[in-house]
Parts: C-alpha cells; structure tokens; sequence
C-alpha cells in the first residue's frame, strides 16, 4: 500500500512509519516544512494540503495534534487543541474525498477521553460519549470525520489509551522518578487506566489498515485496564523500586489545573477493544504485569 502519515516525527507517528516500511508499504509523510524526498507538504492554518506530492495513495493515518497533557488547559492552549485536532481532520477529510480515485481507508486518531469520566462502568466502542470538554473534543474530532466517509473512504476512529513506550510519552515522564523510589499512585488511585503497549498500538494500526471488514470506532486499548494504583504498583515492581508515595489530587490541580487533571489525569476509563477483538487481532502485551516489562527491556 501506499500509505499517507501525519504527525509522522510524533512518537507513535515514527514507530508506525518504520513498521509501515518494514511491512513493504510505500509511506508518505504529510510534513509543515518544505518537503523532502517521500514527503509532502500542508499548511492547517492556511487550509492547504499539496495533493500533487501526495500522488495516488491508498491509504491515510492522521495523528496530528497538539499533546493533550503537556501544559495546563488555558483559554488559549483549548483553542489550540481543538484547531489541531477537529480542524486539521475536516481539512484532511474534505481534500481525500475531493481526490480520484479516493483512497480506500482512513485511519483517524481520537482518545478514549471520548468516553469522559465513567468510574467503574465497563466500555466498549457502542458505549455514548461522556461530558466534558476532552469528551466533547473527541466527538467533534470523530465527526470531522464525515466527509471522507459520505465519499466511500473506509474511516476508522482510533480510540487509543495511553500508548506505553520507554522512549516517551506519559510511561517516559514517569520513570525517572519511579527509578529514583520517588513514584505512586495519582489521587486516590482507584481510577481505571486504559493503556496499550507501543508494539501492540502498531501492529493494531497495520491491522485496521489491512482488514478491510472495520470501520467506525476502535478502542486502541490493551484487553486488561488496571487502576491506577494497580499500575503504579506493577511500574515499581518491574524497576525494582518501592512506589508508595501518592501525589495528591489537589497537589495535581495546582501544577496542571483543574480541567487537565480532572479530565484526564484522574479520569476513570474502563475501556476494552471489543471491535479488535472480534476481528481477530491478538494482542501481546494482554496484562500490565507482562507487558511493563517487556516494554522497559526494549
């Protein structure tokens, strides 16, 4: 296949292109800069996209996105994550369905923070979106969807967890304090974690690309989640280290402010990948405590 990336120098973005490449498939990488050979330029703000560099393509992985947890959600940083989120979907969306031919699938980045804040209730893809702004982010970035798929595209909406990767990511910003013994829990920890190992977030994306019989949204999600308190415990063990000391919520609202931890660092998401499942996709990394390890070593 030839195969079109954004966010393609993002973590995720660069681990999928490398496998994409080392599958045989001809990858594209949709950049903001001038383009290099196996590139091709777009320009969000201006509501550009160079479809002559893009060739005929048959397929599209849209990540691009501003990070969700980086910094505090200012009026200004919510702008910002909406525009590089909701709107450089709908200006992908729209150009791939003005294309001929249009390319078979589309796989569209969302989160699991389109569930909201559920506690304890168990959730599969035919569950309703939550409350919220990142709830109400993720429903307009699915939906920004929709002209690519009125034009016959195969759309598929990536509900990922947290990815886990030792080289970077949320698992990365951790480590050096659970090396130095200095780890635990966030709040209270009784709140469901959704995660995914790197590896398995790869090979289920290669998957979806590959199997056309899916569309619509997939949870990107490992089957076990585990609580908070469940994974920081299983991190220290796997580091050797004791991981006891909690971070307080209300500590947590001070540094990153309300909106941030409550919707998403607190957050419970009890999410498990029925629709992977059901099409036979078979995971490595099923449980925190195999997969943590595997994940540190590699």
């Amino acid at each position: 296949m030839r195969v079109v990336v954004s966010g393609s120098s993002g973590l995720i973005g660069s681990a999928l292109c490398r496998a994409l490449e080392g599958s045989g498939h001809d990858v594209v990488r949709l950049v903001r800069r001038t383009p290099r050979p196996g590139e091709s330029s777009w320009d969000p703000p201006a509501g550009t996209i160079d479809t002559a560099g893009l060739g005929r393509i048959d397929g599209v992985v849209h990540l691009a996105g501003a990070g969700i947890g980086d910094r505090r959600w200012s009026p200004a940083r919510r702008r910002l994550l909406v525009a590089s989120r909701v709107g450089t979907t709908a200006l992908l969306a729209r150009t791939l369905a003005r294309l001929d031919p249009v390319p078979r699938v589309l796989l569209n980045a969302s989160a699991t923070g389109f569930y909201g804040d559920r506690g304890d209730e168990v959730l599969n893809e035919e569950s309703p979106a939550g409350t919220g702004f990142l709830a109400d982010l993720c429903r307009q970035w699915e939906q920004a969807v929709a002209p690519a798929a009125e034009a016959g595209i195969r759309s598929v909406r990536l509900r990922s967890g947290i990815v886990l990767s030792a080289a970077g990511g949320a698992l990365a910003r951790q480590l050096p304090l659970f090396r130095l013994g200095l780890g635990g829990r966030l709040g209270n920890g009784r709140q469901w974690t959704s995660w995914v190992s790197g590896e398995d977030w790869v090979r289920a994306a290669l998957f979806l690309l590959e199997h056309d019989t899916l569309a619509g949204p997939v949870n990107m999600v490992a089957p076990e989640p585990v609580t908070n308190g469940v994974f920081t415990s299983a991190l220290g063990r796997s580091l050797h280290r004791p991981a006891v000391l909690p971070v307080p919520a209300t500590a947590l609202r001070v540094v990153f402010g309300r909106g941030l931890v409550d919707e998403a660092l607190l957050a419970s998401q009890r999410v498990h990948p029925v629709a992977l499942e059901a099409a036979g996709f078979a995971f490595r990394h099923r449980d925190i405590d195999t997969a943590l390890p595997a994940i540190l070593a590699g």
